[in-house]
């Protein structure tokens, strides 16, 4: 950017005579700025703000041309106000960018007019914007793309279609005797082709008689007569030239082509490309695993026939989805009811009993006899004193007794407790999971449900460097102290574990197999695996179920398979010998039943999404190949 100096302008003479030098006169300019401010009204600060409420509201609306307009109108009203230019340049900057916007919605519709006239206001409302400049040049890009270059620019610049010609639609006789040069350029005339003869084609006599033929059945007749071949130039010329391995390498034009086999392994994608170099004689095949792609160079008609051939074998690729729901049913269930009668019953004689208890708690009774609670001879009182206090406690009183005999010879028994249960635990739960597995024909699919478990094979244990010095051997000593090794390392060896995981729960392999009568044929092999609680030499002991089998379906209809887990019962009794036994008595007397089982259920249900081939042989392929006469 450039920037100008302004002059002041010359004195003019007036009739007084010239100005004096010490005093030019100011420009416009500068008068204006030094001229003094003119105060705000206060009806135009009222206005302003106003304006800059209402302005704010259509921001807030996303409308920030008109925000715009009302933020500069309260600016001219108020300049004293500085907010008032600050929310002009943001609603500027805001508007400019959703015109940028809006250009590039333009120009993803091919609309170029709509994106430079929304370029061209984003220039009004801010001209120096380097943004849209830059948008607007890519425009005039887009419209530079679009214009008709010559035919060989666009010919040089991307890769096209193979030529191919276009002769006449038409049959035409022939009953040449000419020479083989002048016989060839006659038949390609009929058909409107300019045939180009190389100077490899023999010039040698030759009939050719032919009736009512087309253009690919006289130029194949004339080809195999004349040992040549030819080569498109455009659309209707050709070069005709001697069929020799070193004319069909010079002059045969190639196709690239990149062939997408998605859901092959890296193996068959292998065998595809060793197919187009031995069969289709390819010699240019690279195969990219990652992008499951097969780029091939080759002529026209071999990349036609490795195509066809391709989509027959993926055709004849079965596939299947399969839906996997495994449910996992667990129920457990404690039930304890009945009575449970006393389980023993016991003899005291009371007057031991009574004396025991009064000559432990002598104090006591003292206290109780001189505050003049009880007489002294009223043993029952002092016990029944004693026992109300809390300070004595007697297993004989806790459940009453029942009292015989009299004198020294009174005795009393003392029953168990007597208990009435009514409990019951019960809990369900329901595990479910859903998978979807794609598969390919005869493919196995391995579906792991559970955890993996340490176990300890072995151990290594090592002297680590900071061990004391070992006498005979890492120092000087007699190698009879070898003995007390053991003794004075104690525990300090560390011992380095050597651990194997276990896969254990489920693993359920399934291999799928499409029929050709509709039906899908699926190998299931499942196995449990589970920990049998018991140990050998400190390793847990493994138990493990599998089954296997093969079942036919037809697609969508559902295979369930159903595995105990775990099922266990057990039933105690608590009664009375002889009287628990009669029938009925057993529902009375206590009695604790626990019920526990886990079912695992299966359903596997599967849908072709690439049938077979239909019944019979496939079309034939007629693959032609050039012989070379000498």
């Amino acid at each position: 950017m450039g920037y100008a100096q302004r002059e002041s302008p010359p004195a003019q003479s007036t009739a007084a005579g010239p100005a004096p030098a010490s005093a030019p006169l100011p420009d416009a300019k500068t008068a204006k700025d030094s001229a003094p401010a003119k105060a705000v009204r206060s009806s135009d600060r009222r206005k302003a703000d106003r304006l800059y409420l209402a302005a704010s509201k259509l921001y807030t609306e996303e409308k920030f041309e008109e925000a715009l307009l009302g933020y500069e109108q309260a600016a001219k009203l108020d300049p004293e106000n500085p907010e008032y230019p600050l929310a002009a340049d943001v609603a500027r900057s805001h508007a400019v960018t959703a015109l940028i916007q809006a250009a590039a919605r333009a120009r993803t519709r091919k609309d170029e007019p709509d994106a430079r006239a929304a370029l061209a206001r984003g220039l009004d409302l801010d001209p120096a914007n380097a943004q849209l400049k830059q948008h607007l040049m890519e425009v005039g890009d887009d419209a530079l793309r679009g214009e008709t270059r010559p035919i060989y620019e666009e010919g040089a610049a991307e890769a096209g279609e193979a030529v191919e010609l276009e002769p006449e639609t038409g049959r035409h006789s022939f009953h040449l005797h000419l020479d083989q040069r002048q016989m060839l350029q006659q038949i390609f005339k009929n058909y409107g082709i300019n045939a180009t003869l190389d100077e490899s084609v023999r010039s040698v006599p030759a009939r050719f008689d032919l009736d009512n033929v087309d253009f690919l059945t006289a130029t194949r007749i004339a080809s195999l007569l004349t040992t040549t071949f030819f080569v498109p130039l455009d659309a209707h010329r050709a070069l005709v030239l001697r069929d020799t391995a070193e004319n069909r390498k010079q002059f045969t034009r190639l196709e690239y082509e990149t062939v997408y086999l998605p859901g092959l392994t890296k193996e068959e994608m292998t065998d595809a490309a060793n197919l187009a170099k031995n069969i289709f004689d390819v010699q240019q095949a690279y195969v990219e695993p990652g992008e499951e792609t097969i780029t091939l160079r080759a002529p026209h008609a071999t990349m036609e026939a490795f195509n066809a051939t391709m989509g027959e074998l993926i055709d004849g690729h079965s596939q299947v989805l399969m839906d996997v729901r495994l449910i996992e049913l667990a129920h457990t269930s404690d039930r304890h009811t009945g009575v449970q009668p006393p389980q023993s019953v016991s003899a005291y004689n009371l007057y031991s009993e009574e004396q025991s208890l009064l000559n432990s708690n002598q104090a006591l009774v003292n206290q109780i006899i001189s505050s003049g609670l009880v007489a002294p001879g009223d043993t029952l009182g002092i016990l029944a004193l004693l026992l109300a206090s809390g300070q004595v406690t007697s297993s004989l009183f806790a459940n009453g007794i029942a009292t015989f005999g009299g004198g020294i010879t009174s005795s009393a028994l003392a029953p168990g407790k007597i208990s009435a249960n009514f409990l019951l635990n019960s809990s369900d739960s329901r595990e479910l999971d859903d998978l979807q597995l794609r598969l390919s024909d005869n493919e196995e699919a391995t579906l792991m449900s559970g955890t993996r478990y340490p176990i300890q094979t072995s151990s290594f244990s090592s002297l680590g460097g900071s061990a004391s010095t070992i006498a005979g051997l890492s120092g000087a000593g007699l190698s009879s102290n070898l003995s007390s090794l053991l003794s004075n390392y104690g525990g300090s060896v560390p011992n380095i574990p050597q651990v194997q995981y276990q896969d254990l729960g489920l693993t359920l392999k399934a291999t799928p197999r499409v029929l050709r009568g509709d039906e899908v044929a699926i190998k299931v092999d499942m196995k449990i695996d589970s920990l049998a609680g018991g140990s050998i030499n400190g390793n847990p002991i493994l138990s493990n179920r599998a089954w296997s089998g093969v079942v036919t379906v037809r697609p969508g209809e559902s295979v369930e398979v159903v595995s105990e887990l775990d099922r266990s019962e057990s039933r105690a009794i608590s009664g009375v010998p002889g009287l628990t036994e009669i029938p009925g008595m057993d529902n009375v007397t206590g009695k604790d039943t626990q019920k526990n089982f886990a079912t695992l259920l299966i359903v596997m249900t599967p849908h072709v999404i690439r049938g077979t081939q239909a019944a019979g042989r496939s079309p034939m392929m007629r693959i032609e190949r050039s012989e070379q006469r000498r």
